[in-house]
């Protein structure tokens, strides 16, 4: 389950440098996170970084992204394989 950004972000901008994938970034109004790069921190935390820092808890799940924390992890895992693809190039 990848999360998102609501409406309701504030631009705070304490989001972006907690991800430890780097899914979080800017959009053309509010943050937005990367579905793709988001494990919501599974193989890093206990639990989602961005959630904790958000002072207006406006990070929930995507319902239209579910995924299982096994499904996490093998993103998690490829994740970092392409990172250490990336920095022995």
């Amino acid at each position: 389950m990848a999360l998102k950004i609501t409406e309701e972000c504030i631009n705070c901008d304490v989001c972006e440098p907690e991800c430890p994938n780097q899914a979080i970034s800017m959009g053309e109004t509010i943050y937005v996170i990367d579905p793709n790069k988001c494990t919501e921190c599974v193989g890093h935390f206990d639990e989602p970084q961005c959630v904790q820092v958000c002072p207006v808890e406006c990070i929930p799940v995507d319902p239209d992204r579910t995924e299982t924390r096994e499904q996490l992890m093998s993103k998690y895992l490829n994740l970092q394989q392409l990172a250490k693809q990336v920095q022995q190039a």
